[in-house]
């Protein structure tokens, strides 16, 4: 069994896969390649297999995963080598010359009693694994742009207390530079603001949560990132009527005033009617109906941190530091400020974030760094304190 293009033998984690030779194609990219794979989703995969060992650790369940849309099969075939107690992965993709290589790459890593592949639409795929005795303990969604019309089959294949795993790389419409197609995508209205990429994993949590609830899912949040061009979210299935009406309950709008750095909470399906702000009068920008709970777990997150620790194979330097910043801000509120974008209103030099942080903290209020910006600070003063201790960290340095 050939593919009728090249390929190449790359090693990613344990397994050894074949890919579309990436230097035979002009002008590469993932999506003009006859079957799909993209290097740059490395870290998606490693953390995936993070998460995967710490979730079937939690549930002390023998996993059944499923992946309907699989591209060449690497994280399927990776899950198989590197989670433990895997007891049965199924892998899908529409692309016929996908699910070859799929196949072509199970097999050159011994796993065909493991891994069953199939060659339907990823809902089609999904929505046959609905039946009680058919569904996974995770079901992980990957695709190229939304995840959004694969939410409702996919939260039906699920077991009670299963995970689901999506990514979504649209992140125009995400981050408010295509509102409409968001609005459309994730029913929530995104904004421009500087802190933008942790509205879209909100947006994104927000439609799971609502694709769950007409079934009487509820959702909690375990861990979510935003790397490079895409956000991921991870979030445990809780079957009841009961449970999805606590998760739309933390469902709500945040207000951001584009003029002072304003922002408010305010929880609630529908739009709040008073969009004035309190610090400077000027009218509120909306954002919303999104998830306004926690995005990461805070156990979750620590044991993922020694988990990534104890993976010998998956030690590198950038998965360990997003680790590290995001089991910091587990119990800090909602949205970040980003110090240079308030010292440019402010027509300031750039302080350092940690002299900002420290400040802030010696006047009693929670703040610490954020994975979403590097230069992003998570607090719960108001924007007035933020600027005014931004200005002073400035004069101390002159």
């Amino acid at each position: 069994m050939t593919a009728d293009f090249l390929t190449e033998t790359i090693e990613e984690g344990l397994a050894e896969i074949q890919v579309p030779k990436i230097s035979s194609f002009k002008d590469w990219a993932p999506t003009k390649t006859p079957v799909f794979y993209n290097p740059r989703m490395k870290l998606n995969r490693d953390l995936a297999v993070v998460i995967l060992n710490v979730f079937q650790e939690a549930i002390e369940q023998n996993l059944i995963i499923g992946e309907p849309m699989t591209g060449c099969g690497v994280r399927g075939v990776r899950y198989a080598l590197e989670v433990k107690d895997v007891k049965e992965i199924f892998l899908n993709d529409l692309n016929p010359e996908a699910a070859k290589l799929t196949r072509r790459n199970v097999k050159k890593n011994r796993l065909s009693r493991m891994i069953k592949v199939e060659n339907k639409d990823a809902n089609v795929f999904s929505s046959l694994h609905s039946a009680p005795k058919k569904r996974f303990n995770v079901v992980d969604v990957d695709p190229f742009g939304t995840p959004s019309p694969f939410i409702d089959s996919a939260v039906r294949a699920l077991q009670n207390n299963g995970l689901i795993a999506l990514t979504a790389t649209d992140m125009a419409p995400l981050c408010g530079v295509h509102p409409k197609a968001c609005i459309r995508k994730y029913f929530g209205r995104p904004l421009r603001t500087e802190y933008c990429h942790e509205l879209a994993v909100r947006l994104l949590a927000g439609c799971l949560v609502l694709q769950s609830a007409k079934h009487d899912f509820g959702v909690q949040i375990l861990f979510s990132h935003s790397t490079d061009h895409y956000v991921r979210v991870y979030g445990q299935i809780q079957r009841g009527a009961k449970e999805a009406d606590n998760s739309v309950e933390q469902m709500g709008h945040i207000l951001h005033c584009f003029h002072c750095f304003n922002r408010k909470i305010i929880p609630g399906f529908f739009t709040p009617y008073k969009l004035e702000c309190e610090q400077c009068g000027r009218k509120y920008s909306v954002a919303g109906p999104l998830w306004i709970g926690q995005i990461f777990d805070k156990h979750f997150s620590f044991s993922m941190f020694d988990k990534a620790k104890m993976l010998k194979h998956l030690r590198n330097r950038r998965l360990n530091r997003l680790l590290s910043e995001i089991t910091e801000e587990t119990d800090a509120p909602p949205t970040y400020y980003v110090v240079d974008r308030i010292s440019d209103k402010l027509e300031l030099s750039v302080p350092p974030k940690n002299s900002v942080i420290e400040k802030l903290r010696s006047l009693g209020y929670i703040a610490t760094p954020t994975h979403f910006n590097s230069n992003g600070v998570r607090t719960d003063a108001p924007a007035k304190i933020v600027k005014e201790v931004i200005t002073d960290a400035v004069n101390e340095t002159i």
